[in-house]
């Protein structure tokens, strides 16, 4: 599986073609698709443009892709700095009016199994959210739900092209007793280097504006979909 994750918590100033607003999400998550992703993973934005778990703007984002690129799986961030109150990301959550097929829980943040807890009642997939450098993994593995989510989404934080590959090993070393499907990705200059570990591996992976802007030869990408056709070429690469 190849997930695109179209915008992250960056700002429009970082990047030309950062899609915000509902029909710039379309837009992008459909000439993702065309390019070779299968999966969708986005962030919401108030009218400021800065994340958000209002009902509104979440069914906004959902419609406007679903329209875009139908059939394929569309996820949502429930991050903390969303609403640093784990009982309003709750009461947000409970709101929606439109549901996500999945939606991120990054276990080093508090009320994790809370957050867990509530998308998993609303039957929303959860994607487990597990940053190197964090005790995320540790908590995660006494989670009640750790039998029950959709997928481990593996985050090497560490942002070098040198250190990120063996960040990423001693991560997957440590989510072995997990025994569930790992998404694994990297960030900035990591983001290409740990891709092509997971594609090396055989595991599902993500690239994106949220991950990083450039081109694995250092040049800034036009848009998401450039960004993902370049995915697909390394996949193909390490895959034969």
């Amino acid at each position: 599986m190849l997930q695109v994750c179209l915008n992250g918590a960056r700002s429009p100033r970082e990047h030309f073609h950062l899609p915000v607003r509902p029909e710039e999400l379309a837009k992008a998550a459909a000439d993702s698709i065309a390019a070779g992703a299968t999966d969708i993973h986005l962030h919401p934005k108030a009218p400021d443009g800065t994340d958000s778990l209002d009902p509104h703007a979440v069914a906004a984002a959902l419609r406007a892709v679903r329209a875009a690129a139908p059939g394929v799986g569309v996820g949502v961030t429930t991050g903390a700095w969303t609403a640093p109150d784990t009982a309003d990301r709750i009461r947000a959550i409970r709101a929606w009016t439109v549901l996500p097929d999945h939606a991120s829980v990054n276990w080093h943040e508090p009320g994790a199994d809370d957050v867990a807890a509530v998308l998993l009642e609303r039957g929303i997939g959860v994607e487990a959210g597990i940053y190197s450098g964090t005790d995320g993994d540790h908590q995660f593995l006494r989670s009640p739900h750790r039998g029950r989510v959709l997928r481990v989404l593996a985050e090497v934080t560490d942002l070098t092209a040198r250190g990120a590959p063996a960040t990423a090993e001693a991560l997957l070393e440590r989510l072995r007793p997990a025994a569930t499907p790992i998404l694994l990705h990297g960030e900035a200059a990591g983001a290409w280097p740990v891709l092509t570990i997971a594609a090396r591996r055989g595991l599902a992976t993500r690239i994106g504006l949220e991950d990083t802007l450039l081109l694995p030869d250092g040049q800034v990408a036009t848009d998401n979909a450039e960004l993902v056709a370049a995915a697909t070429r390394i996949i193909a690469e390490e895959s034969s």
